[in-house]
């Protein structure tokens, strides 16, 4: 006789992934606006596009990488999910864009309902901080794909900005001003780096809380500032670091400077610098640097929108300039 043989047996646990989605059922309703038209847990999630007259759709997904190691090692999983959402806002905002909706995939070898709760009750917070709905996503049991205690995230937003207001960077010119908005840490990016530098001690106890800071949104800031016609361009600071990420708005023809002491730098990467003695060129590229967000400015708009910055507590540094860009040879971002 044959022995009976159930999905149980195989890894999945279908009773702990019903008590996830309850939790899922718990928090993402309190995400949702009156352009939600249906409930977690349909086959696909609809969202009404009312009240816009031209839009343009602006998407992207995300995830965070191997900060995600610093969770497992410390037990902390509150957090990770605001990461995500922040991550992903940022990159739609510096288009334009006004956050829709989101949804997050969450992938494990053995579910841990609460591991799983802890992490979408941040996705969630994100969700309702950004104003932004959380209308679906996936969680998937897949014994053997992950070592134990270990999951993925991912995160996938969806936003609109009338086509007239889409944010290209296209009006940038030399002589435009380049402000920094300071980050919280390390933000996502460059955690397989930290990981070589610090010993598995630092990761889960004295710096758990530096290198667990949540991702910064600059929603508010860069909405504000959009809103006022103020803004010709605006780059999130991500993996690639300053170096890589500026050139992404730059017009073909333009370049920037940038004056890397003309900001507070965080002891974070003080600290980085001299365990590894990282080449600065590699360092630039692989770090913030305690610069998550770079706004390009006109010299005569600098006050005006230095004082919205101000209304919202937000801090600011004259970072650099742009500059003509003569020769492929010269590169696109010089520091001094």
């Amino acid at each position: 006789m044959k022995r009976r043989i159930t999905y149980n047996d195989a890894g999945v646990n279908i009773d702990e992934a019903d008590r996830a989605v309850s939790a899922i059922k718990r928090f993402a309703p309190k995400t949702f606006n009156p352009n939600v038209l249906t409930s977690i847990g349909s086959f696909g999630a609809g969202y009404l596009l009312k009240g816009w007259q031209n839009p343009v759709l602006v998407s992207s997904a995300d995830g965070v990488g191997t900060k995600l190691k610093i969770a497992f090692a410390t037990g902390r999983h509150d957090t990770i999910g605001e990461d995500l959402v922040n991550h992903c806002v940022n990159d739609i905002a510096v288009q334009g864009a006004t956050p829709l909706f989101f949804l997050d995939y969450f992938a494990v070898g053995k579910l841990d309902a609460k591991v799983c709760a802890e992490v979408v009750a941040g996705v969630a917070r994100g969700c309702k901080s950004n104003r932004c709905a959380l209308i679906g996503g996936e969680t998937a049991e897949m014994p053997g794909m992950y070592a134990p205690g270990e999951y993925d995230l991912a995160g996938f937003i969806v936003g609109a900005v009338e086509r007239k207001q889409l944010l290209t960077g296209s009006e940038i010119r030399p002589g435009d001003l380049l402000l920094g908005l300071p980050s919280t840490g390390l933000h996502t990016n460059g955690y397989s780096l930290v990981r070589k530098l610090l010993s598995d001690a630092e990761l889960s106890t004295d710096l758990a809380d530096e290198l667990l800071k949540i991702h910064k949104s600059y929603l508010a800031a860069i909405q504000a500032l959009h809103n006022a016609k103020l803004l010709k361009g605006a780059a999130h600071i991500t993996g690639g670091g300053l170096t890589g990420n500026i050139p992404r708005i730059l017009p073909c023809d333009c370049a920037v400077e940038i004056d890397a002491q003309s900001w507070p730098r965080q002891p974070i990467f003080d600290l980085l610098q001299e365990r590894g003695n990282i080449p600065q060129d590699d360092f630039r590229q692989t770090f913030n640097l305690g610069i998550g967000m770079v706004l390009i400015v006109a010299p005569i708009k600098v006050g005006f929108v230095s004082q919205i910055l101000k209304k919202l507590r937000e801090p600011s540094y004259e970072i650099g300039r742009v500059v003509p860009w003569k020769s492929r040879k010269q590169p696109k971002v010089v520091y001094s």
